[in-house]
């Protein structure tokens, strides 16, 4: 009886973290598709991301962000790399970026055959702003086209979520956990009944014996 209850709590137990990990993955995250080409290589028209909500205080240079601006993109979401967060300085000679004096490293880069789009520029990053590139600079419609709208930068209230490779770990490794305990508690469950079964089998049989014996 205590190892069918055992695994019965093991299996609502692992069902209850699979389903909280599914559930937590959607509340914080949303799916978006690549409509534009001002992302490639890295990120080709066609492909589904997955993006996470993500604090302003947590945005890093490097991040792939989704934003929504409708005063330079009208209402369409629009993926985009950061640069440069509040307080950076960045400055290009038209091909090549340095920021606060140390050339950026960019292997995500790709010029294409049009080759960069824009003409040197200097800025400063306001606060509670980011300056944001496309990784095909030939082809993207980013920062360096708005640079006289608060250097280029784009507001961190505009960034709808950033893109990730997958679940957060936490959210694997619950759902993991949660496939474990549920199954074996179902092999508790299944080898208790088992035990159950075959004990019942053997009293009928005992009693079965001492009943031929009496007569």
């Amino acid at each position: 009886m205590r190892l069918r209850t055992a695994g019965r709590v093991m299996v609502a137990g692992g069902v209850v973290l699979v389903l909280g990990g599914i559930g937590f993955f959607f509340t914080t995250h949303r799916g978006a598709t690549v409509m534009g080409a001002s992302m490639e290589p890295t990120h080709r028209v066609g492909d589904r991301l997955s993006t996470e909500r993500v604090d302003a205080d947590a945005i890093r240079r490097g991040d792939v962000l989704l934003i929504r601006v409708p005063e330079r993109y009208r209402d369409a979401p629009v993926l985009q790399r950061v640069v440069g967060t509040g307080g950076d300085h960045v400055v290009s000679d038209g091909d090549r970026i340095t920021v606060n004096g140390r050339p950026l490293d960019e292997p995500y880069r790709n010029d294409g055959p049009i080759g960069p789009a824009a003409e040197p520029y200097d800025v400063r990053v306001p606060e509670g702003f980011l300056f944001l590139l496309g990784d095909n600079r030939g082809n993207a419609n980013d920062s360096r086209q708005f640079l006289d709208d608060n250097a280029g930068g784009v507001a961190t209230s505009a960034v709808l979520g950033r893109v990730t490779e997958g679940p957060p770990p936490a959210v694997t490794a619950a759902g993991a956990l949660g496939a474990v305990l549920a199954l074996s508690g179902a092999g508790l469950w299944y080898t208790a009944r088992r035990r159950a079964v075959r004990d019942i089998h053997s009293t009928l049989r005992q009693g079965a014996a001492w009943a031929r014996t009496e007569s």
